[in-house]
């Protein structure tokens, strides 16, 4: 009988810890080679550690939601024979499944016994099971090994339970770890560093809604499908470099503002590991179409897990939509250190005067929020107010100078 020590390895890109954000294993657990030990969370990526060998767990190292350097033992295994030599373990990501039920979810039926009293499944189908409201001890897995994937879920939705006569005073305590946990540290800071002011205005996209439909049905082979974004990012693109204290950083410590000549635009994603920025790099130099394109390839990169560091961080503005979703106006919050973000709400057709007639016209609230250390509100309501006039009057957008 050998003993073999599991140690985090270095998973490259100059990563010196990382986040333990689930186990599936603990002491006295049989673990076949390949067997899931745990989660593990470097920056915005998740990552499946799995054993490089047959054993039995002796010990675990480490809580959920503590930080272990790279080199640190997180498992203890008694193998069978001598203990073969430690090498680099091998990871892969953790393929995220994309998120988009829009649905309210119905829980699964009540099952006599549980079907699988020690479940084992990844952070994101753990998640989106708590969403659907199904106990993982109800899913027989069909991953390796019985793992539960989203999949697995999916056939239990629509199993509606009888409706429960009797109060409920449960409270279920989850701890946030891991994506969730950066994304909660983030956001109050951004809250507590920054006084935000919104500023909101109503956009009518009616002739750029009809531009959009013809560009979309006449699109050749390998051309993006355009949605409003794009459109917006073609009206920052022009106006930002009027408008230099918008497209910036504030380094509050050192009291200094880096105005940022380049346009690296965040796309706020919601993915199923919380809420993402990816970034298209150097906006300014791509035209409607490859903004199309790259926006679709770092969102899609985002959801699934596959999207490098690069891509995750160095946003200069940051643009946010939540499409139909989007609501009347909202205050998104700014990501920090920039000091400005702009969301369009949800489009809607209104019945609009014109003159002695009423029309029906496709309308749509800008939300914005800014940083008023740094912008004041004159030049937000400006910088708002000349984007309102190229979007609703978007052949400006592609005319040098007309803006």
């Amino acid at each position: 009988m050998g003993r073999y020590l599991f140690r985090l390895p270095d998973i490259g890109e100059g990563v010196a810890e990382a986040e333990i954000t689930a186990w599936h294993v603990k002491p006295g657990d049989r673990i076949a080679e390949d067997g899931p030990l745990l989660d593990v969370m470097t920056d915005k990526v998740t990552v499946d550690m799995t054993s490089p060998v047959e054993g039995t767990v002796t010990a675990i190292h480490g809580d959920v939601g503590s930080m272990a350097p790279v080199g640190a033992v997180l498992v203890e295994l008694d193998v069978a024979g001598e203990a073969p030599a430690e090498t680099k373990t091998e990871t892969r990501q953790d393929v995220a499944q994309n998120a988009r039920a829009a649905e309210t979810p119905l829980a699964p039926s009540v099952a006599a016994a549980p079907v699988n009293p020690d479940p084992t499944a990844s952070p994101a189908t753990r998640r989106r099971a708590r969403e659907w409201g199904i106990r993982l001890e109800d899913v027989r897995g069909t991953g390796p090994r019985g793992r539960i994937l989203v999949e697995d879920l999916e056939r239990l939705r629509g199993r509606a339970v009888p409706r429960n006569a009797e109060p409920r005073d449960a409270i279920e305590e989850i701890k946030l770890v891991g994506m969730r946990r950066k994304i909660a540290d983030r956001m109050a800071q951004s809250k507590r560093q920054i006084p935000h002011f919104a500023y909101v205005e109503e956009f009518d996209l009616t002739e750029l809604e009809g531009l959009r439909a013809e560009l979309n049905a006449g699109r050749k082979d390998g051309q993006p499908k355009l949605t409003l974004l794009p459109f917006f990012m073609q009206a920052m693109i022009r106006l930002l470099p009027e408008f230099p204290s918008i497209n910036a950083h504030y380094d509050e410590t050192a009291g200094v503002l880096k105005r940022h000549a380049a346009i690296h635009i965040g796309i706020a994603t919601q993915t199923p590991n919380g809420l993402m920025v990816p970034v298209v790099r150097h906006a300014e130099t791509r035209d409607l179409w490859d903004c199309a394109r790259e926006l679709a390839r770092v969102t899609e990169a985002a959801r699934n897990g596959s999207a490098a560091r690069e891509e995750l961080s160095g946003s200069t503005i940051t643009l946010t939509s939540l499409g139909a979703m989007g609501g009347i106006a909202a205050t998104p919050i700014i990501n920090h250190p920039e000091v400005a973000i702009i969301g369009p709400n949800k489009l809607t057709e209104r019945p609009v005067i014109e003159g002695a007639f009423l029309t029906r016209r496709k309308v749509t609230n800008l939300s914005s929020s800014f940083d008023h250390r740094i912008v004041d509100g004159y030049d937000a309501a400006s910088f708002i107010q000349r984007l309102k006039r190229l979007m609703e009057r978007p052949a400006l957008i592609f005319i040098d100078g007309a803006h």
